[in-house]
């Protein structure tokens, strides 16, 4: 793991004008080091079967490697100490994330996967002593699986404040009706965390909670899981679409106030992004050690190697440039989270949704490419990837929005600040003299 070590340090920086830069502790580079190796040598083994397998078929597998992680202390890297994690900071949890990554079963090992690390974090923050100890301790044990149900087939996902499902308080009883779809991890979850319209008369960003809803609640039906690009999946590895019908959760359900649950998404979806823009770091680091190995391994012609095309160069000097780019970038926005807290990052979290999405998918369809027909077999990863990480930019805010939200942002100085900009000649005006 030579070249995470070497990104890593890439990541330090100077300044000398006295300014505060981020920079990269080499204990958290022994680290990642150390994690990369165990990813290598006992989980890039298990990935082949994910194409031909159930992932039920790969849990005893995985649940053998849990316990190897936990044994390392490597157990729940985004959870603090108190709680069973490492207790790293965020920045440590973006790069931990990254080496994660370069196997579609890492996150799974370390008990650090979407959904289920973002519903943590959500009752670690907001659920109450009986839910903590109800379904957050397990979940953090990580004895159950859970899901967040939030997406709706006839609701723009763009738009979470216009939603269908509605939750109306009977006495002590919310009952819950609507459909949602793409609801991750569905199929073997033991709960839901559900956005429900709970008061339609109140303004948009108070219409809806966050409900917990079991699965074996009467009412709740998992119709099916979604075929993606022909893969309907299974188990963790699924997307899935719900009927709440009738379903009666007892109010205590309800994690925090009545109306709070797009704060709460709000809260959860900043720090999530980050995760997210890591592991797509992680998964380019992945393709393009792929693309390169091809790339010296492969003969067009006895004595002719594919590296010698100016092409397949090309490809590899702008992927390695964007990947460097990119790690660096989400970093800084990790460290300034860690600093200043999500809202005051929220254009640099914007920014790197998108930027790091694209540079992700380019650089995996360069390695198809580079790999020509084992590119897209399911006997490399690279195909696991195309198909399932396309919706990087669709997901936790499409590309679109998150453009938006950094011109919104940029063009607010311009308008706060005439005097920016007014060195530029208006129509009419003559050029000075010289």
């Amino acid at each position: 793991m030579e070249s995470v070590s070497a990104a890593a340090r890439r990541g330090s920086m100077d300044r000398r004008d006295g300014s505060v830069d981020f920079s990269i502790a080499s204990e958290t580079v022994d680290l990642l080091k150390e994690i990369g190796a165990f990813i290598e040598e006992e989980v890039f083994p298990i990935e082949p079967r994910i194409g031909t397998e159930a992932f039920t078929s790969l849990l005893p597998d995985l649940t053998s490697l849990r316990g190897l992680v936990r044994q390392k202390g490597w157990w729940l890297p985004q959870v603090p100490r108190e709680h069973g994690g490492m207790g790293l900071s965020f920045m440590q949890q973006a790069m931990v994330s990254e080496v994660l990554a370069r196997s579609p079963l890492g996150h799974f090992v370390f008990n650090a996967q979407a959904p289920d690390a973002g519903n943590m974090e959500v009752l670690l923050h907001f659920g109450s002593k009986a839910q903590k100890t109800r379904w957050l301790e397990p979940l953090l044990a990580g004895e159950i699986r859970s899901c967040f149900s939030m997406t709706e087939p006839d609701r723009a996902g763009s738009n979470p404040v216009w939603l269908e499902t509605r939750a109306v308080r009977e006495g002590d009883e919310y009952v819950l009706n609507g459909r949602k779809w793409f609801t991750s991890s569905a199929d073997g979850a033991a709960f839901a965390i559900v956005m429900a319209v709970t008061d339609p008369e109140a303004p948009p960003h108070r219409r809806a909670s966050q409900i917990i809803v079991p699965t074996d609640t009467e009412g709740f039906e998992r119709v099916r899981n979604i075929s993606c690009m022909g893969d309907s999946g299974s188990d963790w590895m699924s997307h899935s679409e719900i009927n709440y019908e009738a379903c009666r959760v007892p109010v205590s359900n309800r994690i925090g106030e009545e109306g709070g649950g797009f704060s709460i998404a709000q809260a959860r979806l900043g720090p999530g992004r980050i995760h997210h823009c890591m592991r797509w770091v992680g998964i380019a680091e992945r393709a393009f050690e792929i693309m390169c190995q091809r790339a010296v391994d492969r003969e067009l012609a006895p004595g002719d190697r594919l590296e010698s095309r100016q092409t397949i160069q090309n490809w590899i000097a702008e992927s390695r440039a964007e990947i460097d780019a990119a790690r660096l970038t989400v970093l800084h926005a990790g460290w300034q989270i860690d600093r200043e807290g999500t809202r005051a990052a929220r254009t640099a979290i914007s920014a790197v949704k998108f930027t790091v999405a694209r540079m992700m998918l380019q650089v995996v369809d360069r390695a198809i490419q580079t790999l020509g027909a084992l590119g897209i077999s399911d006997d490399c990863v690279l195909s696991h990837f195309y198909r399932h990480e396309r919706a990087a930019r669709i997901y936790d805010g499409a590309d679109e929005v998150h453009k938006s939200v950094v011109a919104r942002q940029v063009l607010k100085r311009f308008r706060s600040k005439p005097s920016v900009g007014r060195e530029l000649r208006q129509p009419g005006e003559q050029l000075s003299k010289r």
